[in-house]
């Protein structure tokens, strides 16, 4: 904008987009999250507001949502919508319209509050979610009814925190993962360059909060990693079981290198699913690798904080660090059922979608969304959860490249 280009990927301005299955036809429709930056940066022809990761002085934040982007994740609760971002409030989307309806106050003392991306909705329809404010070290907790009405919240201090993207949630538990940055701000620094990675003198640790209590019961440290995503965690006797996904070294500098025009190269960044166990008698971790470069895992949302045995990743099959693969994984016997697009494909994130009366976590589908770029299209694809290696049961292709999402959700 303005020819200026912004240095991270996660600094652009939120675009929602739908795709309709119905009638035996899928339609889509796209619109920009019309936030307070949207609105004036459009207006003024160029960046006003910092970002995530590019410095931008014209004007300064008021409070956290002055720069919110709403780019991250869209969460239908409650037969409402909602565009989130990590840094502020969540903004309500119109669920047919795709219009933008407001930032979204869940309770007055809550106002401008940093709401995460990443909430975890309980089989009981209620909603578990976080917010960090990195600089005074405090770890917001949110509790939402199936309602959408805050019924719990607590601040706990945590020394050294910094940015949290995801957190998962099991049937007694909140964990978090704090991997070892130092926060270093500067008044010409963007949030991310204020990340310095500090894995050589620290590890990463874990944090294990109680459901009952919203206190901090135990801190595990294993050794010094990155974190974005989460699939699922379930309680085992004494122990907590979840997958991760994680990645060596500083994973924030990485994920930037495309938009300075670096590639990302497979052999550059080592990164694998795993599945740690948190001991509370020895108050030892422990890993066990599922699968290698991978991202985006997910689970089928019956089985959200109890035991699961399938976990869904997206691959990166090639040389370069480009997702291509969708891949369901066996959690107990290692077994992978998974398609590779080939060449000139990029998967975006895929969920499973459970069929009505689901017995099993196959028994369903995977759907998400790939780009064919040779065709400069984007296509909506689906799986049959039993049987992903057979390739897609179906595809719909758009006569047009939409742009590249991080997450989706499915609703029926």
């Amino acid at each position: 904008m303005g020819g200026e280009r912004y240095h991270h990927w996660f600094d652009g301005d939120g675009f929602v987009q739908r795709w309709q299955i119905g009638g035996g036809k899928v339609s889509h429709i796209g619109r920009f999250v019309a936030t307070q930056k949207y609105i004036e940066e459009s207006k003024a022809g160029r960046f006003l507001y910092p970002a995530f990761g590019t410095h931008v002085g014209r004007k300064g934040l008021k409070n956290s949502d002055t720069g919110n982007v709403a780019n991250t994740n869209l969460v239908p609760l409650n037969g409402r919508l909602y565009a989130l971002w990590e840094g502020g409030s969540a903004t309500e989307i119109d669920p047919q319209t795709l219009a933008t309806r407001g930032i979204k106050t869940w309770r007055g003392d809550l106002k401008a509050m940093p709401f995460s991306a990443h909430p975890k909705i309980d089989p009981d329809g209620g909603m578990w979610n976080f917010g960090t404010a990195p600089g005074a070290n405090q770890l917001i907790i949110y509790r939402l009814n199936a309602a959408g009405e805050v019924t719990r919240t607590a601040m706990l201090g945590v020394p050294q925190l910094n940015m949290v993207h995801d957190f998962v949630v099991s049937g007694r538990h909140l964990i978090f993962l704090i991997a070892p940055y130092d926060m270093r701000p500067g008044a010409d620094t963007s949030f991310a360059d204020s990340l310095h990675w500090a894995g050589g003198q620290r590890p990463m640790r874990a944090l294990v909060i109680s459901k009952d209590t919203l206190a901090l019961r135990q801190v595990f440290e294993l050794p010094a990693r990155s974190v974005f995503h989460f699939g699922n965690a379930y309680e085992d006797g004494a122990c907590t079981r979840f997958d991760a996904v994680l990645h060596e070294g500083d994973a924030l500098r990485k994920v930037a290198l495309p938009m300075r025009g670096d590639s990302r190269m497979v052999s550059d960044n080592p990164a694998a699913t795993v599945q740690i166990t948190l001991d509370y008698a020895s108050g030892q971790a422990r890993e066990a690798r599922l699968f290698g470069v991978s991202e985006f895992p997910r689970v089928m949302p019956q089985v959200v904080s109890s035991r699961h045995r399938k976990l869904l990743v997206l691959g990166a099959g090639g040389r370069e660090l480009i997702l291509d693969s969708v891949n369901l994984i066996d959690t107990d016997s290692g077994k992978v059922d998974g398609y590779h697009f080939g060449a000139g494909w990029q998967v975006e994130e895929h969920v499973l979608v459970p069929r009505r009366g689901a017995r099993s976590e196959t028994d369903g589908y995977v759907v998400g969304v790939a780009q064919d770029t040779r065709r400069a299209q984007s296509v909506l694809t689906v799986f049959d959860a039993h049987n992903i290696k057979a390739g897609p049961r179906a595809l719909a292709r758009l006569p047009y490249r939409a742009p590249v999402c991080f997450h989706g959700n499915f609703q029926a």
